[in-house]
């Protein structure tokens, strides 16, 4: 199987030893989105809702990047800065995988990179 390294200025550009994401097959699995300019690379919002926004566009931008839609997603992890934020978020994420929400995981009570209130991996099918 080969494995190709996915890239795309529609999203973040990797701020460590990492890549957006790598193909696998018919497999995406792509790193973890935190609320950044594409652009920039500035932290967008300052609030989990305005933040949530920002991480969905990224995410769906390396789907989009890879021939995907958000209906193909099979798992996602959902890190939360405070779990106390998971209903707002959780409103800003059903926006954007809508009726075929993917098997979803959703950890709270952490520091993440950048100061950032929410990160989002996905796991996408490409078939």
């Amino acid at each position: 199987m080969s494995v190709k390294v996915l890239n795309t200025d529609k999203a973040p550009a990797a701020i460590g030893p990492y890549v957006q994401g790598k193909i696998a097959g018919d497999f995406l699995f792509a790193s973890g989105q935190i609320p950044l300019d594409p652009v920039s690379g500035a932290l967008v919002g300052t609030t989990v809702t305005e933040q949530a926004e920002q991480v969905m566009k990224n995410v769906l931008a390396l789907i989009e990047a890879a021939g995907a839609t958000p209906d193909k997603i099979l798992k996602s992890t959902c890190f939360l800065h405070d779990i106390a934020d998971f209903a707002a978020f959780n409103e800003v994420y059903a926006k954007y995988v809508g009726q075929a929400a993917p098997a979803r995981s959703c950890v709270g009570g952490l520091d993440l990179p950048k100061g950032a209130l929410c990160e989002v991996e996905v796991v996408v099918y490409l078939g």
